[in-house]
């Protein structure tokens, strides 16, 4: 168990709503049109002592059974996925899906926060999935783990008990892209595609209108998100300002979504992932591909 000893603790309390204050007026500071829904670890800590709050820790099985935060579900990230699927990295069906959140005690009416030790590379991938099944109330933990241990904020080994709900499947189709959505869209101006793979991925073969825009400048060296301003100047050095229809791929629909989710928060109104990427379109012979090292 990591934290501050009892003792302290007492001291601090009087200086708890101090720091809290502290912590929203950092928030707006970022600058973020969608600050909700990206949750600091204080707000979190808050948010755990009065409720009510789903936590999904997304990391694998023995990094959570090692220690996770207090109250914390797990769903893995690669829990999601469907080992017989022809796309690699495609989702289980979303019945089957719907009845792993309800399991887990996550319903449409409770805030959900995801995190892992990624950056929130993973956690976005389950951010996006439920926005798309229709939560209003999710978000992604800033910092992930290593930013609440480093913090020496308190770790359990326990499971905890839920109460198995329902999650009521609203699916949004705007947030979800396919590939024949790209194809129909190929020359509008209002449209702009983004591969967040690494640029040898995208060098190697890419849809020929895409922007090559890796996932990870979306972060600090720290693992942390970069603030708005920041962040808005390098989405608009690429042509993807908020008057566009935005939508975001990468190799099997993980780095997408943390993409997915940075321009959700920066307040982009229309934002799709294209949730089977390359791992379909590559393999589609009837597709178009551009690839750097061929001219095309």
């Amino acid at each position: 168990m990591l934290g501050l000893s009892q003792g302290i603790s007492r001291f601090l309390a009087p200086l708890a709503l101090i720091g809290l204050t502290a912590c929203a007026s950092h928030a707006a500071d970022e600058g973020y049109a969608n600050k909700q829904l990206l949750t600091d670890t204080e707000t979190l800590h808050v948010m755990i002592e009065t409720g009510p709050v789903n936590i999904v820790d997304v990391r694998p099985k023995e990094a959570y059974d090692k220690g996770h935060i207090p109250g914390a579900v797990h769903l893995g990230a690669d829990d999601v996925i469907d080992p017989n699927a022809h796309v690699d990295g495609d989702l289980l069906p979303h019945a089957t899906l719907v009845r792993m959140l309800g399991e887990r005690g996550i319903d449409k009416d409770t805030p959900v926060v995801f995190y892992d030790d990624k950056g929130g590379f993973h956690a976005a991938r389950l951010f996006w999935m439920v926005e798309y099944f229709g939560h209003r109330q999710a978000s992604v933990l800033n910092g992930g783990f290593p930013k609440w241990v480093a913090e020496d904020r308190k770790v359990s080994t326990r499971a905890p008990k839920v109460k198995q709900t329902s999650f009521a499947y609203t699916p949004t189709p705007r947030r979800h892209a396919t590939a024949d959505w790209l194809l129909d869209r190929q020359g509008d101006d209002s449209v702009v595609v983004i591969d967040v793979r690494p640029s040898k991925l995208y060098d190697a073969g890419h849809i020929p209108w895409a922007q090559s825009i890796p996932w990870k400048q979306n972060l600090t060296e720290g693992g942390t998100m970069k603030s708005a301003s920041v962040l808005l100047q390098h989405f608009a050095g690429y042509g993807v300002t908020p008057d566009k229809n935005v939508a975001v791929h990468c190799q099997n629909g993980k780095a997408a979504a943390h993409t997915y989710f940075t321009l959700r928060l920066l307040g982009y109104p229309r934002v799709r992932s294209y949730d089977r990427s390359w791992a379909e379109w590559g393999m589609a012979d009837d597709l178009p591909k551009s690839a750097a090292e061929l001219g095309g």
